[in-house]
C-alpha cells in the first residue's frame, strides 16, 4: 500500500503539472485570439472608412507605420506565447519520467527473493492449496466456481455442507440493500446459540426494525410501541439504557426525528456496523474465522513482502545475504496487525529466537522459561544454573510447555 501511495503522489504531481499547462495555454491562446480578432476588426473598420471617403480602397494598400508597429507587436506576443508554452511542455517531461522511476523504485519485479520454491513441491501441499482456494470461493458465494475447481483438481472440500455460507452470503447481500428481514429470521432461528456466545445481534436488528418503523412518521407511533412491547422484553436487563433511548425518540416523532438529538441513529455508517456484527457473530457460530484463510494469507503477505524485499536488498548491499536462509524464521520482526494473530508466540529471552517444533519452550524448576537450544547451551554436565535466578538444577527436570 505504501508503494501504491508513493506512485500515486507522483501521478498527482504530473496531473497537477499538466492541468496547469492546460490552463495557462488555454488562457494565453484565448488572449491572443481576442487580440488578433480586435486588430482585424480595427483594420476592417479603417478600410470601410476609406471606402466611404474615397469610394474606393486599393487592394494593394500598404499598412501605415502605426499599423505595421501594431502587427509587429502582435507577432512578438504570439512568438513569446508559443515559446513559453513549449518550455512548460518540455519541463513536464522530467515530471513524467519521475513516475516511471517511482514505479521502478517501489515495485520490485523480482519477488523470488522472498519466496520458497519447495513450498508446494509435493502433491499433499498442492492439494491443501487447492482446498484453501476452494473454501474461499464457497465462503464468498461462488459455489459453481468452487465445485468446478474441486472437480478439476480432484479434491474434496474441507467441509461437505456449503449451504451455511450460501445462506450467509444471501443475508449479507440483503444487509447491503438495507433489508434486515433475512438477518432477523436467521438470528431468531439461532437464538440459543447466539445467547450462549453473549451476542447482542438480535437486539441490534430489532433496534433497526424499530427505528425503521418510526421513520415512517407520526402515524407509525402505535405500531412502533406494539413492536417494542413484543420484542424488547427479553433484552430489558442487558440493554435497558438502549431501550430507554429508543423510547425517547417517540417524543420527537411529531417534530421530526432527523432534526432531533437522536439523528445519530439514522447515520448510514450504522449499516456498516450491523454488517460487521452479523459477519463476526455468524462466523463465530460456525466456528470459522471472519476472513477466509486465503484472504488472511494475502493480507499478511501484502504487509510482509515490502519489508522482506527491503531487508533482502540491504543484506545484498552489505554482502551478508547468506545469513537468511528463508527456512525457519524471518530476518526481522514484521507487524501484520493484531487481527492476524491467531496463536501464542514465544521468543527465547536468551537466544532471541522464536520457538519452533524443533526448538520448543522449556520450563525450568524455578519457573523461568527458555528455549531448548538455550537449555542445551547452558548445560554443564548434569547441572545448569538458571540465567535469571541463582537456582541450580538438572537439565532433565525441565518440562516442555505449550502455550
Amino acid at each position: 500500500m505504501d508503494s501504491c501511495n508513493a506512485v500515486e503522489r507522483e501521478l498527482d504531481r504530473v496531473l497537477s503539472k499538466f492541468g496547469g499547462i492546460n490552463e495557462n495555454g488555454t488562457r494565453a491562446l484565448s488572449n491572443l485570439i481576442s487580440c488578433i480578432e480586435k486588430l482585424k476588426e480595427d483594420y476592417e473598420a479603417e478600410r470601410l472608412s476609406k471606402e466611404q471617403d474615397y469610394f474606393l480602397a486599393p487592394e494593394n494598400h500598404e499598412l501605415s507605420k502605426l499599423q505595421a508597429d501594431e502587427l509587429k507587436d502582435m507577432m512578438t506576443k504570439v512568438k513569446e506565447a508559443v515559446t513559453r508554452l513549449a518550455t512548460e511542455h518540455r519541463d513536464s517531461h522530467s515530471t513524467v519520467s519521475k513516475v516511471g522511476k517511482a514505479i521502478d523504485r517501489n515495485f520490485v519485479p523480482d519477488y523470488g527473493a522472498t519466496s520458497r520454491d519447495d513450498l508446494f513441491n509435493t502433491s499433499e501441499k498442492l492439494e491443501m492449496l487447492n482446498k484453501i482456494v476452494c473454501q474461499h470461493y464457497y465462503r464468498h458465494g461462488y459455489k459453481d466456481v468452487a465445485e468446478e475447481l474441486a472437480k478439476e483438481a480432484n479434491i474434496s472440500p474441507e467441509f461437505n455442507n456449503n449451504e451455511p455460507f450460501t445462506e450467509l452470503n444471501h443475508i449479507l447481500e440483503s444487509l447491503k440493500q438495507k433489508d434486515i428481514e433475512p438477518a432477523l429470521a436467521w438470528t431468531i432461528a439461532h437464538r440459543e446459540s447466539l445467547e450462549a456466545n453473549n451476542s447482542s445481534l438480535e437486539f441490534k436488528l430489532h433496534q433497526f426494525r424499530f427505528i425503521e418503523i418510526l421513520s415512517k412518521g407520526p402515524a407509525s407511533q402505535n405500531e412502533a410501541i406494539a413492536y417494542a412491547r413484543m420484542h424488547f422484553g427479553p433484552f430489558a436487563y442487558r440493554h435497558a439504557k438502549d431501550i430507554q433511548t429508543l423510547m425517547g425518540m417517540i417524543l420527537y416523532l411529531h417534530s421530526g426525528l432527523k432534526n432531533s438529538p437522536y439523528q445519530i441513529l439514522f447515520a448510514t455508517d450504522r449499516w456498516v456496523e450491523i454488517y460487521d456484527i452479523f459477519t463476526r457473530d455468524a462466523c463465530l457460530l460456525l466456528g470459522v474465522s471472519v476472513n477466509s484463510p486465503l484472504t488472511i494469507c494475502v493480507n499478511a503477505g501484502c504487509a510482509a513482502v515490502p519489508a522482506l524485499l527491503n531487508i533482502k536488498q540491504i543484506m545484498k548491499d552489505r554482502q551478508v545475504a547468506g545469513i537468511w536462509n528463508g527456512k525457519e524464521e524471518l530476518p526481522i520482526e514484521i507487524d501484520v496487525g493484531s487481527e492476524n494473530n491467531y496463536h501464542s508466540r514465544f521468543a527465547c529471552p536468551i537466544l532471541r529466537q522464536q520457538s519452533t517444533e524443533n526448538n520448543p519452550p522449556m520450563r525450568l524448576i524455578c519457573g523461568h522459561v527458555i528455549s531448548r537450544d538455550a537449555l542445551n547451551k547452558l548445560c554443564n554436565g548434569n547441572k545448569m544454573k538458571c540465567p535469571y535466578c541463582p537456582m541450580e538444577q538438572s537439565p532433565a527436570d525441565a518440562k516442555l510447555i505449550y502455550f
